[in-house]
């Protein structure tokens, strides 16, 4: 396998990892390659990323590689959410985004938890549009990223704070069932659905 291969490979790989990211050791154990293929792989890797201006870096933090979009490109994002067309959210990333608003902070297990399915691609979109955000590391092992919602998030649905959220059901909490699961989100998008609209039609 050639080092081109071997980067693309790579590349790809930690696409799919999303923000877990892969470490050097399961990056070779996967390749089934030396650990030191996998060190200059990587160096090429980011190298070519910074060379060819890509439109993303590789990371390390905590010992995994991930990769990110670059912070000079965020002025684009924040017109990509802006854009008409391009502001609406679908059914798991609205559901992912309640979590997080009325939750925050929360890691993207606890998420999952909650939803009772995969959240990964939801925070994706909803970290590209600006509305959450990496607000800090949880304690323990792993150090799981927090998402909070952001200054975007407030200005998307027209609020001044959070406490401009609509109010929900009594009894939700962490461990709340299934049936008020559903009850949580039809809550958040009813109260939600008046600035969406008008949000909508000014775009």
């Amino acid at each position: 396998m050639s080092l081109d291969e071997l980067k693309g490979i790579i590349e790809g790989l930690l696409f799919v990892a999303g923000e877990d990211g892969l470490t050097e050791e399961q990056l070779a154990s996967i390749l089934k390659v030396e650990r030191e293929t996998v060190q200059e792989a990587l160096h090429d890797l980011e190298v070519d990323l910074k060379e060819m201006k890509r439109g993303m870096q590789l990371i390390e933090m905590a010992g995994a590689y991930q990769l990110t979009t670059k912070p000079e490109h965020a002025l684009y994002f924040q017109q990509l959410v802006e854009a008409p067309g391009h502001t609406g959210l679908s059914q798991a990333a609205l559901e992912t985004l309640a979590i997080v608003a009325y939750k925050q902070p929360i890691t993207r297990v606890e998420i999952e938890e909650i939803r009772g399915v995969k959240t990964e691609k939801a925070i994706q979109t909803l970290t590209a549009k600006l509305l959450i955000k990496d607000v800090g590391r949880a304690e323990g092992s792993g150090r799981a990223i927090l998402y909070g919602t952001t200054k975007e998030f407030l200005d998307y649905f027209g609020l001044k704070s959070l406490k401009e959220l609509p109010p929900l059901p009594d009894q939700v909490d962490e461990g709340f069932l299934e049936e008020d699961a559903d009850l949580f989100f039809k809550k958040f998008e009813e109260g939600m659905e008046p600035l969406l609209s008008e949000d909508n039609s000014e775009s």
